[in-house]
C-alpha cells in the first residue's frame, strides 16, 4: 500500500513538471516512474538515458513464440532451447530473422503457433550486463 502510494505522488509531482531525484532499489517502479535513468558503477556514471535509449544501449527487442506441437523432439536442432510455460511450449528469437526461423520450423513440423510476443530487456537485465 505505501509503495503505491508513493508512486502515484511521485507520479503527481512529475505531472505538475517538478524534477525529482529517486534512488530506488524497486526497478519496476524506476521504470514505471522515471522519465531518464542514470546508472552508476563504482561512484561513476556509466549509463545515461530514457528508457528507450538505454535499450537500445544494451540490446534490443526479443522474440518469445508460444507454440503447442504433437512431436516437439522434431524440432531439436533446428530451433534454439524449447521451455514449457503457461502449458505452451516456448522458443525464443533474438531477432526478425530468427523470429522466421523458429516459426518455420514449428509450422514445418506440424506445430501450432498461438501467440508471439516481442520483449525489452528489463532494467534489472541492464544492471547485469553493466556489472560484466
Amino acid at each position: 500500500m505505501t509503495s503505491r502510494f508513493i508512486a502515484g505522488y511521485l507520479k503527481n509531482l512529475k505531472n505538475e513538471g517538478r524534477t525529482i531525484v529517486l534512488s530506488a532499489h524497486n526497478l519496476y517502479q524506476v521504470e514505471a516512474i522515471c522519465d531518464k535513468v542514470m546508472i552508476l558503477r563504482r561512484g561513476k556514471v556509466v549509463a545515461f538515458g530514457t528508457m528507450h535509449e538505454l535499450r537500445e544501449l544494451f540490446g534490443s527487442i526479443t522474440y518469445s513464440v508460444f507454440f503447442s506441437a504433437e512431436k516437439p523432439g522434431t524440432l531439436e536442432g533446428r530451433v534454439p532451447e524449447i521451455r514449457s510455460e503457461d502449458g505452451l511450449l516456448v522458443c525464443d528469437a533474438a531477432d526478425l530473422a530468427g523470429l522466421n526461423t523458429v516459426s518455420a520450423a514449428i509450422t514445418e513440423a506440424g506445430g501450432h503457433i498461438e501467440r508471439i510476443e516481442s520483449r525489452y530487456p528489463t532494467l534489472e537485465e541492464m544492471l547485469v550486463a553493466v556489472g560484466k
